[in-house]
């Protein structure tokens, strides 16, 4: 059952298989299954392909199902129409379109499964590229914040510079004041003269200055770290809403390109070891030696031919046997002073009848 599945498989007339020996059946069975595991790979490799790409089994398994279909297809019409020549070459010429479409097939039935074999590699060089994609996208993001927030934070400066220059100016009027006093500058006089008493005026202006610029430069430094405060939120929020875009960096183009930065060597090997799977059919088609169905089978075709042929010269032959009889019979019959007299007197005949007819066609007409 299995033997006659794969000779199935392999397109072989099975009426004329059947009257081969087992040997023979045997090496197309070999073929069929060869058709047949070589579509069960492509199966397998474009519904693992459609799943990275749509993340979902039941739209992989189906269109997979239907790429190993065409495959199985595409292999066994090529297998079962190739035919054993006299010349290796022209067969190798007849299955030239199928070789390269199988090199094509390689290519995409080897990628998938590379994806999956260097699976934990690709996640390697995948996560290194995401650790940089989302440096990258945190300077980017801080090009468009960190300039206001740093100038915010150098606004914020300046006023605590301000007040820090106040305060030394009214602690340099203070000290000057209590000098004054003490005896120590000024005057020269200790105790609380007409100049203490306008030192000390001017450092209780200065001090009253001193509070009135803190309390305003104050309320502004809050106003502006509020400001701050609502930058860093918002870069905080870019970054959180970009992420998930960089974490979801890992669909079937971008492993792809990670495998194409792994050493080369391992991925050819695949590739040639589906390319192999993917020409077998041909090349164990055309390394077979002519055996006894192939014999068979050109007999039954050149009978069908031949016999074709035959019937078509019979009708050219007969055909141009029946052109030359009616060209004698007619010519004969032309010659003949019997049949010119009879057809002479029926032509008067029908002259008569259409003049009378016209004639009272006339008289009903007046």
């Amino acid at each position: 059952m299995i033997r006659n599945f794969f000779v199935l498989c392999s397109g072989a007339d099975r009426a004329l298989l059947d009257t081969c020996s087992e040997g023979e059946q045997n090496k197309y069975a070999g073929i069929g299954a060869t058709v047949f595991f070589t579509a069960l790979m492509a199966f397998i490799a474009a519904s693992y392909a459609l799943y990275t790409v749509f993340d979902s089994v039941y739209l992989a398994i189906p269109f997979g199902l239907v790429w190993g279909l065409l495959i199985f297809n595409l292999d066994r019409f090529i297998v079962s129409t190739i035919r054993k020549r006299d010349s290796f070459w022209k067969e190798m010429l007849q299955a030239s379109p199928r070789i390269l479409l199988a090199v094509i097939i390689a290519v995409v039935i080897s990628k998938p499964l590379e994806l999956k074999i260097f699976e934990k590699e690709i996640n390697q060089v995948l996560l290194e590229e995401k650790n940089q994609m989302t440096l990258d996208n945190q300077q980017q993001l801080a090009l468009q914040f960190t300039p206001t927030i740093e100038q915010k934070k150098a606004e914020i400066a300046g006023l605590k510079q301000e007040i820090s220059l106040k305060e030394a100016a009214t602690d340099t009027l203070y000290e000057t004041y209590i000098s004054e006093a003490e005896g120590r500058k000024g005057t020269l006089l200790i105790g609380k003269g007409p100049v203490y008493a306008e030192k000390r005026e001017k450092h209780d202006a200065s001090l009253a200055e001193l509070k009135a610029l803190k309390e305003a430069n104050t309320g502004r430094i809050s106003e502006i770290e509020a400001e701050i405060e609502t930058l860093e939120l918002g870069y905080t929020e870019a970054v959180s809403t970009s992420q998930p875009v960089i974490d979801g960096f890992d669909g079937l183009m971008a492993r792809i390109d990670a495998l194409g930065k792994l050493p080369w060597f391992p991925s050819f090997f695949i590739f040639l070891l589906f390319l192999a799977i993917e020409t077998a059919p041909i090349l164990v088609k055309l390394m077979t030696p002519k055996g006894p169905y192939d014999y068979k089978l050109e007999d039954e075709e050149t009978t069908v031919a031949s016999w074709v042929a035959q019937k078509v010269d019979q009708r050219k032959k007969l055909l141009e046997t029946d052109r030359a009889l009616n060209e004698k019979v007619y010519g004969e019959i032309a010659e003949e002073e019997a049949v010119f007299a009879y057809k002479k007197q029926k032509a008067e005949e029908l002259m008569r009848l259409q003049a009378e007819r016209f004639q009272e066609m006339q008289v009903k007409g007046m």
